[in-house]
């Protein structure tokens, strides 16, 4: 009994999905391969924009911000913020280094969730972590599975 039901699993693992509307199987053809890279360009150009706010302001200038929110020394913390959340969402968005840059962001956002966020609750309306557990699991996602098809790291032929 129990080989059948792992035979049947597997089965079911493996066949095709059937489609209510198998007219859209050309489409999803064409659409599905783009799929990941439509999560790759919004997860890392809306963070590469909060690290270009902090470029515009200055780092000199937003440091003593995080300096009251407990992360020292300040300074060292924008400029790495800078490089993870500018640099490395423009990464992400081109499918460069994507899955390092992801993995960074995704630490990012687990230090962030865990000293600022967490103890607001979940809604974002009340400055909770709902945002920040949203972002931080997509680009744990994208450090798992990395640039995908539609990538600089695939079109070079390695990944960092």
């Amino acid at each position: 009994m129990n080989t059948e039901i792992n035979d049947d699993t597997a089965q079911r693992a493996t066949s095709p999905i059937q489609l209510f509307i198998p007219q859209f199987e050309s489409i999803y053809k064409v659409l599905e391969p783009l799929s990941w890279l439509v999560i790759r360009c919004a997860c890392g150009l809306i963070l590469a924009v909060h690290g270009w706010g902090k470029i515009a302001k200055g780092a000199e200038q937003v440091a003593p911000n995080f300096e009251k929110l407990g992360f020292t020394p300040a300074l060292e913390v924008v400029y790495l913020l800078i490089f993870v959340e500018f640099f490395g969402g423009l990464c992400v968005a081109c499918g460069l280094f994507t899955r390092f840059f992801a993995a960074a962001i995704a630490i990012e956002m687990g230090v962030i969730f865990f000293t600022q966020y967490l103890p607001n609750g979940f809604s974002w309306l009340n400055r909770g972590y709902e945002f920040v557990l949203l972002w931080g699991l997509v680009a744990l996602a994208i450090a798992m599975k990395g640039g995908g098809a539609y990538s600089l790291d695939k079109k070079i032929g390695h990944e960092l």
